[in-house]
């Protein structure tokens, strides 16, 4: 199939609305591993009364204690491998909805991430051709680099405007694990999904030259 025919490029940008809404079910789903209780503690027997095991999980949840699992942003990582091998697949106003539809479904301000996401995807694609001449080292570079800048205007905004920000600590965490997973985000994208980078001279979605 025509990698550009219309069929083809209903088919791939419905093929990334499915995985962004995939994305979205996982982060929702209620994977939190802090410790829960049915009862609050003023209902619950003296700790003398009970046995050691609840003795200690009642002990954590006095002194607040928390564990979460952080995981990469699939959809981000997602949308890069996308911008730099089909911009076609993904413009820019289907982009914008989706990322502002994460920002609703995971409760971050709305818009800023949108924007800042967007913007990075619109980079990477006005640079697709000079990073498919490249190496994968360089464009995973450019990755790191754009995703350590969203990271950081992100948070001075939030500052600026005197909105608490997610923990610093948590934040590098779930950078951290995006740079290392777009290795594996690119392969799935190109072995798996079929969205490899246009060939040298073949035309783009704007009847231009590759």
């Amino acid at each position: 199939m025509d990698e550009l025919s219309p069929l083809r490029l209903f088919i791939m940008r419905s093929a990334f609305v499915a995985l962004t809404i995939l994305i979205l079910f996982f982060h929702l789903l209620p994977i939190d591993t802090q410790p829960v209780t049915l009862f609050t503690p003023e209902l619950l027997p003296p700790l003398t009364e009970i046995d050691p095991a609840e003795a200690r999980l009642r002990a954590l949840l006095d002194q607040g204690t928390n564990r979460h699992l952080i995981g990469p942003d699939l959809l981000i990582a997602f949308a890069f491998a996308w911008s730099l091998r089909r911009p076609e697949y993904v413009p820019t106003l289907l982009l914008a909805l989706l990322f502002l539809l994460a920002d609703l479904m995971l409760q971050r301000p709305p818009g800023l991430w949108s924007i800042l996401a967007l913007l990075a995807c619109e980079n990477l694609k006005g640079r697709s051709r000079t990073l498919r001449d490249s190496t994968f080292g360089a464009e995973w570079i450019a990755v790191a680099i754009l995703l350590t800048g969203i990271l950081i205007a992100n948070r001075f905004v939030l500052f600026i405007v005197l909105v608490p920000a997610p923990q610093l600590r948590l934040s590098l965490i779930e950078l951290a694990i995006t740079v290392l997973i777009y290795p594996v985000v690119v392969f799935i994208t190109r072995s798996v999904m079929g969205v490899r980078r246009a060939a040298p001279g073949e035309l783009d979605a704007l009847g231009g030259r590759a």
